[in-house]
């Protein structure tokens, strides 16, 4: 199936009187249930989980990720109406604190020591996983926004990405092994830049009007 197919089967399955809240929340609660499936059946939680919910850093990665989404899903509502500002800077609060966390990390962490924990040990997995995870909740969120009316279709599929990628590894931190806010800002962005650029290019395609 093509992709414009698979964006405006998924819109069909959408009621088109839905408001776009409601339909964007629908499409991000599908989205993250099929993440989840994804998830549960290639990945599944990293074999130390039960110690690693008791550390900072492994719960600071969730902080990062849902925050992500959650920016991301505002500004996605705001784009839907044409008449609304975008107000981008939300977008800002995510990589404030992961700002943050890397000069605590580089003042807590010996300087010998940072090199390993930015290469951590999944860096190609994070690449590909991530992504992975964000497929369909992409295609879900773009034919939500689908039923709106958007005047910035490029930017509207790049926040769609956003929040995609942020449900993708908010999933996909349960299964990393690595931690250190060193390894999320270089890997996480990476994956998560993808994604985003892929919405880009799809919603200037598909959410025009």
């Amino acid at each position: 199936m093509r992709t414009n197919d698979l964006i405006g089967a998924l819109a069909a399955d959408v009621k088109p009187g839905l408001p776009p809240g409601r339909a964007l929340a629908f499409a991000v609660a599908a989205g993250a249930l099929a993440a989840a499936i994804l998830f549960s059946l290639v990945l599944g939680p990293r074999p130390d989980i039960a110690h690693a919910v008791a550390t900072i850093r492994f719960d600071f990665k969730f902080v990062l990720t849902l925050s992500l989404a959650a920016s991301a899903a505002l500004l996605a509502l705001r784009l839907a109406r044409p008449e609304a500002q975008a107000g981008k800077t939300i977008l800002l609060i995510v990589p404030a604190m992961l700002a943050i966390a890397i000069v605590l990390e580089l003042v807590n962490v010996p300087a010998q020591d940072w090199l390993a924990r930015w290469i951590g040990h999944n860096s190609r997995a994070c690449m590909i996983n991530i992504p992975f995870l964000s497929l369909i909740p992409l295609f879900a969120i773009l034919a939500a926004m689908r039923l709106g009316a958007t005047t910035r279709p490029a930017l509207s599929g790049a926040v769609a990405g956003l929040l995609a990628a942020g449900i993708g590894a908010s999933f996909y931190a349960a299964h990393c092994p690595d931690d250190s806010p060193l390894f999320v800002a270089t890997w996480y962005t990476i994956a998560t830049s993808f994604v985003t650029g892929l919405g880009a290019l799809l919603g200037s395609r598909f959410l025009r009007w």
